[in-house]
């Protein structure tokens, strides 16, 4: 097994970013891809207007790129927020407001993920009431991407980046999943397992697959030291997506690093553009 067994697609809020964003899918394609993700486009809006919605759709229509993830609005990403649907007041209202669009607009291209970050912890308010929150509002997610035949994805970040973030373990991101699932009742939350991420948090990543490959519903990679593409830092990737293989995750592989100094289209030397689209090659793997 290798990376060219693997089922890549390409986040389009960290790569390629030097394009407009309704430039990035055909520059995605152009490079050798047939599947893309991002992150919600309009971080100061949960709720665009009809025609961006639109306009993004026809890119990826027009690209022949398929959107395998999106996240629900999240706030400033990159930036500061990471994740509204626990944070009183304001920003949970704009998530609340962002799921039902967020859902439609999964709906029209096909996108079968929506990604939820959990939000970070606010001063001078009870950790317990931010828990509370995120399950109401995790619940509200999930029940809306049942609506289409989604996967919610509850992911872990790592502390040295996202301090307040409370979810920065696997187990930590995993124990949500059981309790939304629990709550709802339909089974479609799943675990988002960001390598990088969990190896910045210190964690056995070998033991990790092997606990929680099962309800790992999307993956993400990005070397580290550094968040560069792999081969840049010390991570085994290719050891550890067959890892992943052999513990029966067949599902899309999200490039989410840094392209460093290059443009985007220069990042991807460690992959053979043979090993790029995964369509033709892999479609019954498809979750």
């Amino acid at each position: 097994m290798g990376f060219e067994d693997q089922r890549f697609n390409v986040n389009l809020s960290i790569l390629f970013t030097e394009l407009p964003l309704l430039e990035r899918p055909a520059a995605a394609a152009a490079a050798g891809f047939d599947a893309v993700e991002l992150w919600w486009p309009w971080t100061d809006s949960p709720t665009p207007e009809q025609s961006e919605l639109d306009a993004l759709k026809r890119a990826i229509d027009d690209a022949g790129v398929q959107l395998t993830g999106l996240n629900f609005y999240a706030g400033r990403l990159p930036g500061p927020d990471r994740g509204a649907l626990s944070v009183p007041g304001e920003e949970s209202q704009r998530f609340r407001a962002n799921v039902d669009v967020a859902a439609g607009f999964a709906q029209s291209v096909g996108c079968r993920a929506l990604n939820a970050l959990y939000g970070n912890r606010v001063e001078g308010v009870d950790p317990a009431e931010q828990d509370a929150l995120a399950l109401e509002n995790l619940v509200l997610a999930a029940r809306a991407a049942d609506r289409i035949g989604a996967t919610l994805l509850v992911e872990a970040l790592n502390r040295p980046e996202s301090p307040l973030y409370p979810l920065v373990s696997a187990a930590a991101a995993v124990g949500i999943v059981d309790k939304v699932n629990e709550a709802t009742g339909l089974g479609n939350a799943r675990f988002l397992m960001d390598l990088y991420h969990l190896s910045m948090n210190g964690e056995d990543l070998p033991s990790a697959i092997e606990r929680h490959a099962a309800k790992t519903g999307h993956v993400q990679i990005a070397d580290n030291p550094g968040r560069g593409a792999p081969g840049t830092g010390t991570l085994p990737l290719e050891d550890l997506l067959d890892r992943l293989t052999e513990a029966g995750y067949d599902g899309w592989v999200g490039l989410e690093y840094k392209p460093g100094d290059r443009p985007g289209s220069e990042a991807f030397a460690w992959l053979p553009r043979e090993a790029r689209a995964a369509r033709a090659a892999r479609e019954p793997r498809r979750r």
